[in-house]
């Protein structure tokens, strides 16, 4: 069944994955959600990705972090949807709970949380916030 938002897809598979209490999750593979997987392992969300050729698209397969029997990602929120795109200019771009959470912005440099988009003084699509 195709899939209108991969985004909201993918951050769905990681949330049930947790629940089910998972150690890994296979995800369809798009270098964007290549690169949002990349943040999430810097910034400590998950263990490890990595990319599995399978011949078609390929897979991505995260490994996710859990403490004291829980998963490390308490809750994401989608911000930019695809039928309501929500840009910011550098000045706006959320604190998500005072510095704790990170906003993952696509910008015309990549991928990038929030703290590194007003490091470089650009703005871009808030995809969705995690803490």
């Amino acid at each position: 069944m195709p899939v209108t938002d991969t985004i909201s897809d993918f951050l769905i598979r990681i949330k049930n994955a947790g629940i089910a209490k998972h150690k890994t999750v296979d995800i369809p593979f798009s270098k964007l959600k290549y690169s949002i997987a990349g943040i999430l392992k810097e910034q400590g969300f998950i263990s490890d990705y990595e990319k599995i050729e399978d011949g078609i698209q390929g897979i991505l397969r995260i490994t996710l972090r859990y403490y004291q029997g829980h998963l490390v990602i308490k809750k994401f929120q989608r911000v930019s949807k695809p039928g309501r795109r929500v840009y910011s200019p550098v000045d706006k771009l959320p604190r998500v709970y005072n510095g704790l959470g990170l906003a993952i912005i696509s910008t015309s440099k990549g991928v990038l949380t929030d703290k590194e988009a007003r490091k470089l003084n650009i703005g871009g699509e808030i995809l969705f916030t995690v803490w």
